[in-house]
């Protein structure tokens, strides 16, 4: 069945919870890309070095285990709705702040909390989707959930390429705080998730006590995460830094170059969602992260701005197309009690345990001469290789049923 069909088939709470968590993913990743593209400016503002500037992805980035953790616990006891909302407008605030930071140190601050604020969204939103729409839509829900983070970074590309050159980095951040408007969509449209109402019945059990008889599971989620999140940070985060510094390509063909990228990554992410529905989990996550190896050269290595573009593209269509996959297959692998907490919380220490990469990426790079290419390669190689080992010797639950007793 067709995207197009699936979606007819829907009814208005469930094409609503579809919208809000895919806004949500959207917007959340918007406020974050605005960060990456914005390294050199701030370093220069503040009489500071990309590395060191790098250093906010990375507390970003390990801030988000703990909103996961807060923001999910939350919402395993009070509902995904409620929580979601909140979440929104907490790191929407946060961005907004980030405007005003006077010191670097106060911006590094003001991107760790944000981090916490963000570490929540992601898990609110694919628990709140998946427990809502039919199973049979599982997997083209996933493909279009998960490429609102492709879509955030396109957006955050086109108001580089607009609005930097005239209203700065303060000003780009001031252009984060948009995202508390969603708030209002879901408050109008998002009724709560009908597992959660049904499973509120059942005796409450602690993350503590799940995790306790179900650790196996959830160690190999979280190392599969980092895994994911180093092939997606790690083909991301600096690349416009690397067109920057190692081409010297202008702001509106950085701009360009990671629009097409997005583009990729969109195409990827909803054709390997949908593919999953209908080989696997396993097999679609297997395929993408594979194919992303002979692109490498191209997409690193290439000299000019069109052939860059090309593998930006494609690159991306094979990153974000095994991502695609990731809010089913996480949320299948979940248990009920946790479904809250379990998929961003794991998600996230993964996130935790691949922080570094941006400034292992930089450093790296200047060690080699300014050499962003093959820290971005090496980077890009191992973690294909590794999501494809743990992806196909681990485990999956296909169209499992939410609610039922043996998951």
């Amino acid at each position: 069945m067709s995207a197009i069909a699936e979606w007819k088939e829907f009814d208005s709470n469930q094409r609503g919870a579809l919208i809000a968590s895919f806004l949500g993913w959207t917007l959340d990743a918007f406020d974050f890309f605005l960060m990456v593209f914005m390294l050199g400016a701030i370093a220069k503002e503040f009489g500071s070095d990309i590395k060191v500037v790098a250093f906010a992805l990375t507390l970003t980035l390990a801030a988000r285990p703990l909103g996961a953790l807060v923001f999910g616990m939350l919402a395993d006891r009070f509902g995904r709705r409620p929580v979601l909302m909140i979440d929104i407008l907490l790191f929407s605030i946060l961005e907004f702040a980030s405007a005003f930071a006077p010191t670097l140190v106060a911006l590094l601050v003001l991107r760790t909390t944000f981090g916490f604020a963000m570490g929540g969204e992601w898990g609110l939103g694919a628990s709140l989707t998946m427990e809502t729409i039919p199973a049979k839509s599982r997997g083209i829900a996933s493909g279009l959930l998960q490429t609102g983070y492709p879509f955030g970074y396109l957006l955050a590309s086109v108001v580089y390429g607009l609005l930097f050159d005239t209203i700065g980095w303060r000003g780009m951040f001031m252009v984060g705080v948009l995202p508390a408007l969603l708030v209002l969509f879901i408050r109008r449209n998002v009724k709560e998730s009908p597992a959660w109402d049904s499973m509120r019945k059942r005796p409450k059990q602690s993350l503590a006590s799940v995790l306790k008889k179900r650790w196996p599971l959830f160690i190999y989620v979280v190392v599969l995460m980092t895994a994911f999140n180093l092939f997606s940070h790690g083909t991301q985060d600096l690349y416009p830094t690397f067109l920057q510094v190692q081409h010297k390509l202008a702001t509106h063909t950085v701009s360009l170059i990671a629009i097409i990228g997005n583009v990729g990554a969109i195409t990827g992410g909803l054709l390997f969602g949908t593919l999953s529905q209908r080989v696997g989990r396993r097999k679609a996550i297997v395929f993408g992260a594979l194919i992303a190896l002979p692109i490498i050269p191209l997409w690193a290595f290439s000299a000019t701005p069109v052939l860059l573009g090309v593998g930006a593209f494609l690159m991306q269509v094979a990153v974000q197309g095994a991502w695609g996959v990731v809010p089913v297959h996480l949320n299948e692998l979940s248990p009920d009690e946790v479904r809250g907490t379990f998929p961003g919380f794991a998600y996230q220490l993964g996130n935790l345990l691949a922080s570094g990469n941006a400034t292992i990426q930089a450093g790296f790079a200047a060690d080699h001469g300014g050499n962003y290419a093959l820290a971005l390669a090496v980077v890009a190689a191992i973690a294909a290789v590794v999501i494809a080992v743990l992806t196909y010797f681990g485990p999956e639950r296909h169209g499992v049923k939410f609610g039922s007793a043996n998951i």
